[in-house]
């Protein structure tokens, strides 16, 4: 396995949360330990690696900072809105064409069976109806934009 190759899977290890991989091949093994649920602290990554059973190379680390996230007040203020999500994979439009208006904009009241959006997929236009009473808060997908299944779309007052 080369260095990069390494580097690569000790990113990979780092950015998935993941607390220990061990990796064990012909010839080597890579063992990588990162401490559980300190996101806001440094993270610690150290690899082993093995040439052969009895021969130990030096020890690889790597320090990485994880962004400190300073969303918390965002978090709890999201937490009491609806969110409607996409019920397929395609194209997300806001408006039926370019020159039609837009179907919801922010601020906009919408009840049961209001068409909300329009998702693309395989050349069908499908019309996206709300299935709640509430206030549109935020569009969270750019018109255009390629959308996934379950994917957030708007975030909905209730109240």
């Amino acid at each position: 396995m080369e260095l990069k190759e390494i580097q690569d899977l000790i990113k990979f290890v780092a950015k998935s949360g993941v607390s220990e991989v061990e990796l064990e091949s012909k010839g080597f093994k890579i063992v990588i330990k990162t401490p559980a649920g300190h996101i806001s602290e440094p993270t610690h990554i150290q690899a082993t690696v093995q040439a052969a059973p009895a021969v130990i190379a030096p020890i690889v680390s790597v320090q990485q900072t994880a962004p400190v996230v300073q969303q918390t007040e965002q978090v709890n203020s999201e937490a009491k809105y609806i969110t409607i999500k996409s019920p397929m994979i395609g194209t997300f439009y806001r408006s039926a064409g370019p020159d039609k208006p837009i179907f919801v904009n922010i601020g906009d009241e919408i009840k049961p069976g209001k068409v909300t959006c329009i998702i693309e997929a395989m050349k069908l236009f499908n019309e996206i109806e709300s299935d709640i009473t509430g206030k549109i808060v935020k569009v969270l997908v750019n018109d255009a934009s390629p959308v996934e299944y379950d994917q957030p779309l708007f975030l909905v007052d209730p109240s």
